[in-house]
């Protein structure tokens, strides 16, 4: 009976101790993952304590922009290049081996459907150029042209068309 008591009692401290209040020194992981990057994101997209793949999937594209262009065109805006040059910061910060990008070209409605997959197309490898030239693993990425088959805006204005001129981006394991 006695020993029962000892080994209980043992049991009981080592729990209480075992689950003591932490310090308030945070420790290097909550470090590296609570602090802010270069793009201004706070977001350490090569993090790895995620719960699952999909959560980190839904990470990463989170922190990724559209590329928008021109009508009729599918040369990268000026002003989509700082655009361009984060999505390639992130892109490149990926654990090798871990993702894949699957990067998308779309257009509006005006066009034959094979005139704009063919734009479509043209502005994907555009914008893979520009994010291999930046560092980001071409064996890393996935092109396909959409076309205007997958529409974000329906509406028959100039602003919405707008909205479909562009190249949007699809992590995949």
């Amino acid at each position: 009976m006695k020993k029962f008591l000892v080994l209980g009692s043992l049991a009981a401290v080592l729990l209480v101790t075992g689950c003591s209040q932490k310090s308030g020194v945070e420790s290097d992981s909550n470090a590296q993952n609570n602090r802010y990057y270069s793009d201004g994101s706070g977001y350490d997209y090569n993090r790895d304590n995620f719960v699952s793949l999909e959560e980190r999937i839904n990470y990463v594209e989170n922190g990724l922009s559209n590329v928008f262009f021109d009508f009729d065109q599918f040369i990268v805006r000026s002003d989509m290049q700082s655009v361009v040059e984060r999505d390639a910061r992130i892109l490149s910060s990926i654990s090798a081996g871990t993702l894949n990008v699957r990067i998308e070209g779309n257009t509006d409605e005006w066009g034959t459907d094979e005139y704009n997959y063919a734009l479509g197309l043209k502005r994907a490898v555009a914008v893979k150029d520009a994010l291999v030239a930046k560092g980001v693993d071409e064996n890393k990425t996935v092109l396909v042209s959409y076309g205007e088959s997958k529409p974000t805006c329906t509406a028959k204005t100039k602003e919405c068309w707008a909205e479909n001129r562009k190249v949007t981006f699809k992590m995949l394991p």
